[in-house]
């Protein structure tokens, strides 16, 4: 009788795991063709890829290598820091606190943080937490990230303290322009009513309750070893592996390392609107309707030709998220960027449908090719070759920079040179909101360093009239920089400025928001 009862519930518990796999929804069938030819096409060593549909994991995987050379393969558990898609994370902790009443959304940041200042006092009065999340605050594309990026000795407080110096490229709530520098600020809201670090905040109220066991929530998690993807990038004119970026003084702005299996799990909460697995809610539904709605209008244009299918009828920033249109459909989706790992976040709601794929590599068009042919599988959209596509718009703007690297060496008066003898360009500078910057006179050549960013030093070498090149000692930075000195009547030093030589240069090194002056001595 009990040999019955076994196989009877052996059978019935089969019955439900088979009726469980043909409800399931497929994966699209040449997806893993299309992964390994998007890595063969954008050179891209490892990617850990996520889908689900309605409310079931249709893929959690890994494919390729967590390291060139080396023989461990990427898995289902492999981490890989997903850069910006942390502020989702960091918008729905303020949901929470938000829900337990001790936040609002609409509230001015100084009733959480008396102490912290924007450059205009109305902005300081008036800037709320909406405002933290949302791009809109008047400051530039990346104003600020120099504080941080490449790592600085800087901490968190030191950070937010100094946004009070620099000027604004916008007037308030007037325009769009992504930055990371508040979120630190909003993760410092976290900290200042929780009593709790962003990072313990996150792992035990969110990472905890959804199961994402394995993610970390440090930026320094990416060199501690283990399953880890090691970031790669080009670096004159080879992939190879860089060094990973460590310094956690940013993490909510962009400082969780997670892999597939638990970005899977994080898609599912979000598309649920906050449901977890065992049917109780991470966050309430006004919570969900609030990360989602958009606030801040980004422009847009038509895509490029080669990627026709892209175009939208309306384009803006959630909380913590972008939303769009796609084929009819609204989208919610983000993009990460880190030295090394690039990775797209895309949740279709409507169709229950979510993607995350994560790279080791630095190419939009890997991500991209991949996420939106997986959208298209399961809205049945037309076939489209976005391989190919993004390949073509990659190249193209790969052969534009190029060209301005050109002109700008032909357009060079290389005969010039510099107004006044090598040592007089020496000394101590200041910008009101980075700090010091030295340059000094060694063996021949003015060598530059930025007193909190250890990795910004570098020679200078004449470039024309007064104007050098910054070639930083550290070539994984691939962001040489003009500087430029601008001279008193008397040949003294007024000011100096710079900026990127290469359009290509990530947007973080903001070396066009410095003002440097002479640091005269009394």
């Amino acid at each position: 009788m009990r040999h019955r009862i076994v196989r009877t519930t052996a059978c019935v518990a089969f019955a439900l795991a088979v009726a469980i796999l043909r409800a399931a929804p497929a994966a699209p069938p040449d997806l893993d063709a299309w992964v390994a030819r998007a890595m063969r096409t954008f050179e891209v060593p490892g990617i850990a890829l996520a889908v689900v549909k309605d409310g079931a994991v249709v893929a959690a995987k890994g494919y390729g290598a967590r390291k060139l050379g080396e023989p461990a393969p990427v898995d289902a558990q492999t981490l890989f820091g997903i850069a910006s898609n942390t502020k989702l994370f960091t918008a729905t902790a303020l949901g929470l606190l938000v829900e337990e009443g001790k936040v609002e959304w609409d509230a001015p940041v100084i009733r959480y943080l008396p102490g912290f200042a924007m450059w205009d006092p109305f902005v300081t009065r008036e800037l709320t937490v909406r405002d933290l999340l949302v791009h809109r605050s008047g400051l530039g594309l990346g104003a600020g990230d120099l504080l941080w990026w490449p790592q600085s000795t800087y901490t968190r407080d030191d950070i937010a303290y100094r946004l009070r110096f620099i000027p604004p490229a916008t007037s308030f709530r007037s325009a769009y322009a992504y930055d990371n520098v508040l979120y630190l600020v909003a993760g410092r809201v976290i900290e200042a009513v929780s009593g709790q670090s962003w990072e313990d905040f996150i792992a035990a109220r969110i990472l905890t309750k959804v199961g994402m066991h394995d993610t970390k929530a440090r930026h320094s998690a990416a060199a501690g070893g283990g399953n880890i993807a090691a970031p790669h990038a080009r670096v004159d004119g080879t992939v190879r592996p860089i060094a990973p970026f460590a310094s956690d003084n940013v993490n909510p702005a962009g400082g969780i390392n997670a892999s597939a299996e638990d970005m899977a799990k994080w898609l599912l909460v979000q598309l649920s609107g906050g449901t977890l697995a065992d049917g109780s809610r991470l966050f309430s539904p006004d919570t969900a309707r609030q990360l989602a709605r958009l606030v801040t209008p980004i422009p847009f244009s038509d895509p490029p030709p080669e990627l026709a299918p892209l175009k939208a009828n309306f384009n803006g920033y959630a909380l913590g998220i972008g939303v769009r249109d796609y084929r009819g459909h609204k989208m919610l989706l983000h993009t990460g960027g880190l030295p090394g790992y690039v990775s797209r976040v895309a949740m279709t709601p409507d169709a229950g449908l979510g993607v995350a794929v994560l790279t080791n590599q630095e190419s939009t068009g890997a991500f991209d090719s991949i996420a939106y042919h997986i959208v298209d599988y399961y809205l049945g959209a037309p076939s489209f070759d976005w391989i190919a596509g993004y390949k073509s718009v990659e190249d193209r703007a790969a052969a534009k920079d190029a060209a301005a690297d050109m002109s700008a060496k032909t357009a060079r008066e290389a005969a010039s040179g510099p107004s006044l003898p090598l040592a007089k360009y020496a000394g101590a500078y200041r910008d009101a909101w980075y700090g010091d910057i030295a340059i000094a006179q060694e063996n021949g050549a003015l060598v530059m360093r930025f007193s909190h960013s250890p990795s910004l030093t570098g020679v200078l070498e004449h470039w024309q009239h007064d104007t050098f090149v910054a070639h930083w000692r550290d070539r994984e930075l691939r962001a040489d920089a003009y500087v430029t000195f601008a001279l008193n009547p008397d040949g003294t030093i007024d000011q100096v400025k710079m900026q990127p030589v290469s359009p290509a240069t990530d947007f973080s090194y903001d070396f066009q928001d410095l003002l440097l002056k002479p640091v005269r001595s009394r």
